[in-house]
């Protein structure tokens, strides 16, 4: 999967859905899900991300160039840190965040460096 992700542009947005969802659904019923709950394109370069209620399975429908791609993962042990948003369907984070929470981490870290933004080297 880490090959997979590399391929996902660091500028675009990963939309992560706020609630559970069931993981029986296949690629056709989480595109309808994008479309009609969340009023997104699941056609747009953008990844999203489900979660199932014990937080232990994980989704990430894709669409790269002429078709989708599915990743599945399942801890064997634990949970993922998925956060807690009542007010939205879905909130929208960065690579380094989706790395963080398939590591198993929480999304906002403190301890980890900020990224920094460098002008020049002189």
């Amino acid at each position: 999967m880490a090959r997979a992700h590399r391929r996902l542009h660091p500028g675009i947005s990963r939309h992560l859905a706020c609630g559970p969802t069931d993981m029986h659904k296949s690629i056709d019923r989480l595109a309808a899900l994008v479309q009609a709950s969340f009023q997104l394109d699941p056609f747009s370069s953008c990844p999203f991300v489900f979660c199932n209620r014990q937080w232990d399975k994980l989704k990430i429908l894709h669409w790269f160039h002429n078709g989708f791609w599915l990743y599945y993962r399942r801890l064997e042990r634990g949970r993922f840190a998925w956060p807690e948003v009542k007010d939205a369907k879905t909130l929208i984070i960065t690579r380094r965040e989706l790395n963080c929470l398939l590591d198993g981490l929480p999304l906002e870290q403190p301890k980890v460096h900020r990224a920094v933004h460098a002008r020049s080297a002189i």
